[in-house]
């Protein structure tokens, strides 16, 4: 039993998400999560966003089935699970996503005994949420560890930024917030973008953020992007590439702190019972 509890509570779960979409939030993930794997990292990508679930298509794989057979009885966890580039496994999320949120008793704890095997086969979990700050994002949001957010310079995504961060703050979260600076011309300019957004967030929120670094604009892997082909096995060389690998490695430099929420099952648990929650 100890064992078993040593290996669940390793299970280090990453949630992305952004205020907006438009920003690579999902293309983030996914180069991401393969850059994690190919530094011997054993990594699994959850699909979380409802309203558009669109990850299969950026890791250029074909699915044949999603979560909704899992919530349905049908199909295990395992059984829906595929396979992109180096190994990396993802969840298809799909419509099943919306069911989450009304499961029974049973459905909850057959669905939670299935999530929470993934802790004895995999060392990191990234959970691609929706864009946006509806309940449903918010929710997966406190299912993780360590949370990045994803802005550009543009001044749209910098407001809608900020609204994620002070919408996570006032939940009270305890883990840690990154921001990742998406699309900008280098260094400077996302050390500009973080600074500025960091400050408003401290004078206003009286929080901070974290700096998790910046991935820059690049042609070649836009070009890979449009062919549905994730940009860092594309061409592992390109500036954008570069940029993904060298957040992967800080990241596992870095050992984020106990999150305070729990074990993984613990804190999958209250996801799973937002209505109910609501309505108590």
């Amino acid at each position: 039993m100890e064992a078993s509890i040593r290996q669940e509570s390793s299970l280090r779960t990453i949630a992305i998400t952004s205020g907006k979409g438009g920003v690579g939030k999902t293309n983030i993930a996914a180069n991401l999560s393969i850059a994690l794997t190919q530094a011997g990292q054993r990594v699994v990508v959850f699909d979380a966003d409802i309203g558009l679930a669109n990850l299969d298509v950026v890791l250029g794989c074909r699915v044949s089935s999603t979560l909704q057979e899992v919530v349905g009885g049908h199909k295990t966890l395992r059984e829906v699970m595929h396979f992109g580039p180096l190994g990396l496994s993802f969840i298809p999320g799909g419509s099943g996503l919306e069911s989450l949120f009304t499961l029974t008793d049973h459905q909850s704890e057959r669905l939670l005994k299935e999530f929470g095997a993934l802790a004895n086969d995999f060392d990191i979990l990234v959970i691609d949420t929706g864009a946006g700050l509806s309940e449903n994002v918010t929710s997966f949001v406190r299912a993780a560890d360590e949370v990045l957010i994803i802005v550009t310079p543009d001044p749209s995504s910098l407001t809608d930024g900020y609204a994620t961060a002070k919408a996570l703050f006032q939940d009270r979260i305890s883990m840690p917030v990154k921001l990742l600076v998406n699309m900008v011309s280098g260094e400077p300019e996302a050390e500009q973008v973080y600074k500025h957004l960091n400050g408003v967030v401290q004078r206003f929120l009286g929080h901070e953020l974290g700096y998790a670094g910046y991935v820059r604009t690049d042609p070649v892997a836009i070009g890979f992007i449009r062919k549905r082909v994730p940009f860092y096995t594309g061409n592992p060389n390109s500036a954008a590439s570069v940029d993904v690998a060298r957040i992967a490695h800080q990241l596992l430099g870095k050992t984020p702190p106990a999150s305070g929420n729990g074990d993984w099952v613990s804190k999958l648990r209250g996801l799973f019972h937002v209505t109910s929650r609501r309505t108590a």
